[in-house]
C-alpha cells in the first residue's frame, strides 16, 4: 500500500511539474521564424555553396586535387604565344584557358578543403544555402565563361601550334642528320 501511494504521488508530482512548464510558456509570444520571408542569420564561418570567380582562376587544378569526393572537374588548354589572357585580381599572369570548370553539388560534402590550396583565392564558400532541385543534373554548376565552340577553338589552336612546333623541330633536326652521314 505504501508503494502504491508513493507511485501515485510521483505521478501527480510529475504532472504538476509538466503543467507548470506548460502554463509558463502558454502566455509568452511565439518566436517562430517565417522562413521564406525572414531568414536566419548565419554564423560568420558557415560552409555552404561554393562560388568560383572564373576571371581569377589560373587553372592550376589545386582545388580539384584537394577535393576528397572529386566533385570538381577542371579542363584547361595552354594559351598560344601571342594570346593575352590577362591577369588575376592579385596580379598573377594567366597562362591557361579554363575550358571547363564544373562543380557537382550533389557530390560536394562542403568540407571547404578546396578553398585553402587555391593560390588566387578564386574559389570560396558563400552564405547561400538554398539550392534544392527536382533534377539532380541541375546540381552541376558550370563556372567556365567559354562556350563549347570557343573551348573547341582554343583546343584546335593549341594543337595546331603544337603540330607547327613539331614540324619546325623535325625540319631543324633533318639538316643535322644530312651533315653527319653514318
Amino acid at each position: 500500500m505504501k508503494e502504491y501511494l508513493k507511485n501515485t504521488w510521483q505521478a501527480l508530482y510529475t504532472v504538476l511539474v509538466g503543467m507548470k512548464i506548460t502554463l509558463k510558456h502558454l502566455f509568452t509570444p511565439a518566436v517562430t521564424i517565417q522562413y521564406p520571408d525572414v531568414k536566419v542569420p548565419l554564423p560568420e564561418r558557415v560552409r555552404n555553396r561554393l562560388y568560383v570567380n572564373i576571371d581569377d582562376c589560373i587553372g592550376c587544378d589545386q582545388c580539384s586535387r584537394a577535393c576528397p569526393v572529386s566533385c570538381i572537374t577542371i579542363e584547361t588548354v595552354k594559351a598560344v604565344p601571342g594570346e593575352d589572357l590577362g591577369t588575376t585580381s592579385n596580379g598573377k599572369k594567366k597562362a591557361l584557358w579554363v575550358t571547363k570548370f564544373d562543380i557537382d553539388f550533389a557530390k560536394c560534402c562542403y568540407c571547404q578543403l578546396c578553398v585553402f590550396p587555391c593560390p588566387t583565392e578564386c574559389i570560396y564558400m558563400t552564405d547561400v544555402y538554398e539550392f534544392s532541385e527536382y533534377d539532380r543534373r541541375n546540381l552541376v554548376y558550370h563556372f567556365s565563361n567559354l562556350t563549347e565552340e570557343e573551348a573547341a577553338e582554343k583546343k584546335a589552336n593549341f594543337e595546331k601550334f603544337q603540330a607547327e612546333k613539331e614540324a619546325q623541330k623535325a625540319a631543324a633536326a633533318k639538316p643535322k642528320e644530312d651533315k653527319n652521314p653514318s
